[in-house]
Order: structure tokens, then C-alpha cells, then sequence
């Protein structure tokens, strides 16, 4: 295990009802800023009780965070902001939101261009945030990153800021969420997990089974997360899986990967594919590209959770059963996971390739994953 240190300063409170804890969370001199997406608050109920919880403060809302954030809404957030001198910011909504406000609290002390802010890769706020997360997916409300897109540019980049002081999690908000979106979170949730695993052997027993019980547990309620909307306990271990899974406790002193996601992320700036919908795709494709690299922990994770033993075969014929079922869980979850299901082919393919060599890019845990090694990832995806 690499030597490593660790803090995360996020006050979660979790469970039915916690929403009405908010008012106690937020200091009673503060000027509110809270940030909202499209509008689905309004109808699950979680709107409401935010109000109701803050009732009698100085609140300030801004609407229309989209998914896969856009630097241009925000900077119109971050313009508002200023001129109401707000000085606490309330992301309400998924890892968008989350996201985005990230970059609002960083922005709204700076002078810089928020995507300036962006392409430094850091935006250090004083102004604090907290968060009530309605939909389980990226682990934003527990963590310090951030994604921010740029329509103008097409582009699309990750970046550092700050905690949430707190986040609140009520698992009954999701039960009204569509059927699609559950199955996003469940594959981001996932392949989370799978960025931080799936390097290389021997690193730590620790995290190695804390991952594996993530991805066990993704696997088993899956079933239940797309039928039965109001199954509590269930809606609790998909909640809590998602913030685990990108909280850094499995991160500790392991090498990592995140190759799946930076390919990723190129497609949703040139195509606007979902952001676990490009995961779904990428995953199975970086394994097979680099299945000889990654052999050894792709065997474990099949023996793991996928139950492969020596009686499926030699080990190419186990890696290759890893990988398809990895695939079909995907499937099972009514995503794509082939290119061309999306009418995305060689155009974007080179383009991709073209991008990761212009910014001398090489992600993986062997920093081997180039502009080159990307096109081979992509063509195992076609």
C-alpha cells in the first residue's frame, strides 16, 4: 500500500425526514444561494420542504442547472450571486448541481473567468456549501471534484474545489425518479468503483473488499432499484453505495485509473451522451484493450463477483467471461454499451484520439492510455 493521507470533512445526514434538519446546518446570518436544476424538486416534494426548513432566511434561487453542468449557465449563476452578495451556497438536485456549485462558490470571490477556474484544474472557495442530493449517482455531496462542460468549446473538464460542509440524503426523494436515471446512477456507481479497483493486484486486502462489496451490493439490489420504487431499504444501500464509491475511502493508498472516465467525458462534450451512459459504453472496451495489462486483478474481480472458476477455463477464456458479464450487467440495466447503437463511428473516434494527443494526455494506472492507446479502447467499443 502507497502511503497516503486522508480527510473528508462532509457531515452527512442520512435517512427519511432529514431535510427538516437543514435549518440547523446553515449559520442564521448567512445569505443563501440555492442553486436548482430543471424543476424536478417541485414535483417530488423536495422543494417544499427545503422552504418550509428555511423559512424566514434570506434565500436567493437560481434554476437551471442541466445535467453535465454548462459553464455558461453557471457563470449566469455566479453573476447573480455577486449581485446579491451571497456568502452560503445550497446545491439542491443531483451531482450536477452539486458540480456546478462547486465552481459557483469558487467564483464568486474571483475575478478569473469560471473556466478559467476550470482549466486550472483547482477552485479554492472561503464561501461555504452544503447540499441536499436527490438523485444517487456521482458522489459529489461527499467529495471535492467536480466536472464542468463547455458548449461553446464542446470540451469537458474535471476539477478540485471544495466539501460540502454537509449533505443531506432522504432516500425517498428517489422514488419518483425515472427509470433511466435509476439506471445511471446504479452504472456510475459502479464503474466508480471499477476506476479505483481495477488496476492492479496485491495493493491492500482492505480496499480490494470494501470495492468488491460496493460492486456485490450495485449487482444485487439493481433488480429491486429498477422495480420497486418505494422499497425503503433498498433505496438506502443504492443512496449510500454511490457516496461510498466516490468518497475516498476506497481510494487509500491504491493506484488508480479513471481512463474509462476521461474518454468518457469527450463523448458527452461532442455528442451529449449521458454521462453513465459513455461509462456503459467505455468500461467493457478499456478491459478488453487492456486485458494482458490488468489480467491479474480482472481474474480476481471475475472470481469475486462474477463467481468464475477454473472449471470456465484457462485465464484468457475467464477474462473474456469477466468482461461480458460486466456488459450484459450494463444491459440488464437497459443501457447501451456498443458505439454504434449511438451512431457515434470513426469521426468521433479520431477526434477523441486527436484531443488526448494535442493535450499530451496519459491517464491509467501505468499513465499509458494516450491519444493511441484511447482509439484502440474506442474501436473495442464500436
Amino acid at each position: 500500500m502507497n502511503n497516503f493521507e486522508f480527510h473528508n470533512p462532509v457531515h452527512l445526514l442520512f435517512g427519511k425526514g432529514m431535510i427538516s434538519k437543514l435549518n440547523e446546518q446553515i449559520p442564521k446570518d448567512k445569505k443563501i444561494l440555492i442553486t436548482f436544476g430543471g424543476g424536478s424538486v417541485k414535483r417530488n416534494g423536495v422543494y417544499e420542504q427545503v422552504k418550509e426548513a428555511l423559512k424566514d432566511r434570506d434565500l436567493t434561487e437560481f434554476w437551471g442547472i442541466e445535467s453535465n453542468p454548462k459553464v455558461e449557465t453557471l457563470r449566469d449563476a455566479i453573476k447573480l450571486g455577486k449581485e446579491k452578495k451571497v456568502n452560503f451556497v445550497l446545491a439542491v438536485g443531483g451531482g450536477s448541481v452539486l458540480d456546478g456549485s462547486k465552481l459557483i462558490v469558487g467564483a464568486l470571490t474571483s475575478d478569473e473567468d469560471p473556466w478559467t477556474l476550470v482549466r486550472n484544474g483547482f477552485v479554492p472557495s472561503t464561501i461555504p456549501l452544503g447540499a441536499v442530493l436527490t438523485i444517487p449517482a456521482t458522489g459529489s455531496e461527499m467529495n471535492n471534484g467536480g466536472v464542468i462542460s463547455n458548449k461553446s468549446t464542446a470540451e469537458k473538464f474535471a476539477f478540485y474545489g471544495t466539501f460540502p460542509q454537509f449533505s443531506i440524503l432522504d432516500p425517498t426523494v428517489t422514488y419518483s425518479l425515472p427509470q433511466h436515471q435509476l439506471a445511471c446512477g446504479l452504472c456510475d456507481t459502479f464503474v466508480h468503483v471499477m476506476e479505483q479497483y481495477l488496476t492492479t493486484p496485491n495493493q491492500s486486502k482492505i480496499m480490494d473488499r470494501w470495492a468488491e462489496s460496493i460492486l456485490q451490493t450495485v449487482i444485487e439490489i439493481a433488480p429491486n432499484v429498477l422495480k420497486d420504487h418505494e422499497d425503503y431499504q433498498t433505496r438506502c444501500d443504492f443512496m449510500l453505495s454511490a457516496t461510498m464509491a466516490l468518497n475516498g475511502f476506497i481510494a487509500m493508498g491504491v493506484s488508480q485509473d479513471w481512463a474509462t472516465h476521461m474518454i468518457g467525458h469527450e463523448l458527452t462534450a461532442l455528442h451529449g451522451l449521458a454521462h453513465a451512459a459513455s461509462l456503459a459504453i467505455i468500461l467493457p472496451g478499456t478491459m478488453r484493450t487492456l486485458s494482458k495489462q490488468k489480467s491479474a486483478k480482472i481474474l480476481q474481480y471475475g472470481q469475486r463477483i462474477w463467481g468464475i472458476t477454473e472449471k470456465e477455463g484457462d485465464d484468457e477464456t475467464k477474462i473474456k467471461i469477466a468482461i461480458d458479464k460486466t456488459e450484459q450487467f450494463f444491459r440488464s440495466l437497459g443501457l447501451h454499451t456498443r458505439l454504434s447503437e449511438e451512431n457515434i463511428g470513426e469521426d468521433t473516434i479520431n477526434e477523441i484520439a486527436r484531443r488526448f494527443e494535442e493535450r499530451k494526455a496519459h491517464f491509467g494506472e501505468a499513465a499509458n492510455v494516450d491519444g493511441n492507446k484511447a482509439k484502440e479502447i474506442l474501436n473495442h467499443c464500436l
